[in-house]
């Protein structure tokens, strides 16, 4: 079952906003799947694992067409059998609400892999 997060739009942050504090990235952190952690409270990071490098390559483009069509583009590790992710809000150089939402969306691909 994927977060409610998923179901969230992918908004960029406003102008002059403030990346999230502590406490709102942990509520956030908590509605993901277990993938994920905050790291440094600047981003978010995940691994996938896949039984091998096709399967991970086809996660990674359908990632890829998510991060086109809402126009928010995680950095992408494609190894064999594995996909890790970074994901944060360049333009307020830390983590806002978008971030969660476009992570909750990768855990939604991956659980329909």
């Amino acid at each position: 079952m994927s977060s409610p997060l998923a179901d969230e739009p992918v908004e960029p942050p406003e102008e002059g906003a403030e990346p999230l504090s502590e406490s709102a990235r942990a509520e956030y952190l908590d509605a993901l799947g277990d993938a994920w952690e905050v790291v440094d409270g600047h981003h978010l990071e995940a691994t996938y694992e896949f039984d091998d490098f096709a399967a991970a390559l086809a996660f990674t483009n359908e990632i890829g067409e998510l991060a086109e069509a809402e126009w928010h583009h995680p950095d992408i590790h494609l190894s064999w059998g594995e996909v890790g992710v970074e994901m944060w809000s360049h333009d307020i150089d830390g983590l806002a609400k978008s971030d969660f939402v476009m992570a909750a969306r990768m855990d939604r691909i991956y659980a329909d892999e």
